[in-house]
């Protein structure tokens, strides 16, 4: 219901004419970087994980974490998240790969050379016992 009444006459231009506008910007954005490169690689999340249950009455914490996988579903284009290590305090941390529409191959190839590369499973053993 909500939705049928931000389409409404009126509401339209307010909201969702501007929200196509800023979607089709930031595929527009994506689409020129990646004229110039095969893949971004970016943080998955501005913080390491959580620990379990910490932020449940913390929803805007819950919520931002996520800032950086929204751009690239609202441009369309394929994503990849993998492990890369861990904080200070032990916390797992992750990068997102970003690829060109269809070139999901490629986002699989980097995937496992980074894993290859950084094997940062042999270390959780060590991380968990302190």
């Amino acid at each position: 219901m909500l939705g049928t009444y931000v389409l409404s006459s009126g509401y339209y231009d307010a909201y969702y004419a501007k929200a196509i506008a800023v979607k089709n910007l930031i595929k527009k954005e994506f689409y020129e970087a990646l004229k110039q490169v095969d893949i971004i690689i970016s943080p998955t999340s501005p913080t390491p994980a959580f620990r379990f249950g910490e932020k449940l009455n913390d929803p805007i914490s819950m919520y931002l974490s996520d800032i950086f996988t929204v751009s690239l579903n609202l441009a369309g284009l394929p994503g990849i998240s993998i492990p890369s290590g861990f904080s200070s305090h032990g916390l797992p941390m992750g990068v997102q790969i970003i690829g060109k529409a269809f070139d999901e191959q490629t986002l699989l190839d980097v995937s496992y050379a980074w894993e290859e590369y950084f094997p940062h499973y042999k270390y959780i053993s060590s991380i968990c016992q302190s």
